[in-house]
């Protein structure tokens, strides 16, 4: 038997729905089964249904298209700008200053699963590394580890999950000791999750008779999670004013590099970004660009071909700034934006979405039916004071890992292929003699770059010999 509190918040809750337009959800609550209706009202209270009223009218963007004609290339620091040793030898010096002083923070989005690698299990559990196989948390946490110990200050991690892989990725990470960090330098955290709904109807879909059809909220969603978990207030009290935003599927990812933070720094930019120059016009990249004079990300689906296969005088692209989603954002920036509302505006993605039916059946849609949403963190740029774009080599810093091998890019074989090319490349720069096949890997707790490797090699020069460098 109910008691009379939850009839009445059930009531309540009733009402919110009818007042928001979801009178299907508040029809079927009121005739399924207690059980069932207690286990949906425990979801439906974490919604928004207000906001999600508004954002289900609002207009999608391709209703309302930006002018792609008037897109220009960004003002970037690309790779000949970098060619001053004096100008990147100022600009590690203030990165290095700074994690020095333990002002500097890692922020790993990690929600994915890596189902089109056939992999079931966090992305991050992912085997890359090429003679060892170790995982891609492994060498990004393994990066961490090593720069705090360079530069004597721990650097915090706080790392993303989404409610498919945060259990997993808890368990992993403690059953390897967190790969050397302590544990109170490391922060798991979960994103949030929107409601998926019919895409003619704006009504609320059910994945069971006792459970909404949810899914994550986007690496957008960040923002709020990082509130709502504690993790902002906690970069506030270690005294975090620069934070290294970078994804787990990119193992060449550089994390908290001295040189990109120092220029970061140096132009007080409140949110730069990490490019790669795009070769094809085809090239599955979301391109840096500004229009009307704001600097932002347009997703590579979204870039009309013509605008895509634009060149210049040189015949290069004249959209080639490429995103590799690695940031450096000041703190000072979130903590303004996360009072905003409206600061990070929601897309959405017409999906097909399996549902259950009020009379209990289970459909598999045949066409897309249903509405997702998603936020995106690089709606962020835009709002940024002295946003800045620097070029990176993609040898060296941009090697994804998103469809299995046999796939035309973005495969394990290519990241690890990668790597080992990377770490030849060290090894010559530091006199040693290397063959063009010769697969090799270096630990992160060894060498960051060249030089400290070659610091290594002065002490123990039989390392050189090894297939796996780790000491």
């Amino acid at each position: 038997m109910k008691s009379e509190s939850t009839m009445s918040s059930q009531q309540e809750l009733v009402k919110q729905l009818n007042d928001a337009g979801q009178t299907e959800m508040a029809q079927y609550l009121a005739v399924c089964e207690a059980g069932i209706a207690q286990k949906l009202a425990a979801q439906l209270e974490q919604i928004d249904l207000e906001e999600l009223a508004e954002i289900a009218g609002e207009q999608t963007s391709e209703e309302s298209p930006r002018d792609y004609t008037k897109l220009q290339p960004p003002k970037a620091v690309r790779l000949k700008d970098q060619d001053d040793p004096s100008k990147i030898a100022a600009a590690r010096e203030v990165g290095e200053q700074l994690l020095k002083e333990g002002k500097v923070a890692a922020l790993l989005v990690a929600g994915g699963q890596g189902s089109r690698l056939g992999f079931d299990h966090p992305k991050g559990m992912f085997p890359v590394g090429p003679v060892t196989g170790n995982t891609l948390f492994q060498i990004h946490l393994e990066k961490i580890v090593a720069r705090s110990r360079r530069y004597g200050k721990a650097i915090p991690l706080y790392l993303m999950t989404s409610p498919a892989t945060h259990d997993e990725t808890i368990e992993f990470l403690d059953k390897h000791d967190r790969f050397g960090m302590a544990k109170e330098d490391l922060y798991i955290f979960c994103q949030g999750t929107m409601p998926a709904i019919d895409k003619e109807t704006n009504q609320l879909l059910l994945a069971e008779p006792d459970q909404l059809a949810l899914s994550p909220d986007g690496h957008g969603g960040m923002l709020a999670a990082l509130v709502k978990s504690g993790c902002l207030e906690d970069m506030n009290q270690r005294g975090i004013e620069q934070i290294y935003y970078f994804q787990v599927d990119n193992p060449l990812a550089d994390v908290c590099e001295p040189e990109f933070l120092g220029l970061h720094h140096q132009a007080d930019s409140e949110m730069s970004t990490q490019v790669v120059a795009k070769k094809l016009p085809e090239e599955k990249l979301g391109i840096l660009a500004e229009l009307d004079g704001q600097l932002q990300l347009v997703e590579y689906s979204e870039l009309p071909a013509e605008q895509a296969a634009e060149t210049i005088e040189d015949g290069t692209l004249k959209h080639w700034a490429g995103n590799i989603a690695v940031h450096g954002v000041k703190k000072s920036f979130l903590q303004r934006m996360s009072t905003q509302a409206g600061s990070l505006p929601w897309h959405k993605a017409i999906k097909k979405v399996p549902y259950v039916s009020a009379a209990g059946d289970t459909i598999a849609p045949e066409s897309p039916n249903a509405i997702k949403f998603e936020r995106f963190i690089f709606d962020l740029l835009p709002q940024a004071q002295n946003p800045m774009v620097v070029e990176v080599d993609p040898a060296l810093r941009f090697a994804p890992v998103k469809n299995a091998d046999g796939a035309p890019s973005d495969t394990p074989q290519a990241a690890k292929d990668a790597l080992c090319a990377v770490h030849r490349s060290w090894l010559k720069q530091c006199g040693v003699e290397c063959a063009e096949d010769r697969k090799i890997e270096i630990s992160p707790l060894t060498a960051l770059d060249a030089d400290q490797l070659k610091e290594k090699l002065e002490s123990q020069p039989e390392l050189a010999k090894a297939d796996y460098i780790n000491d």
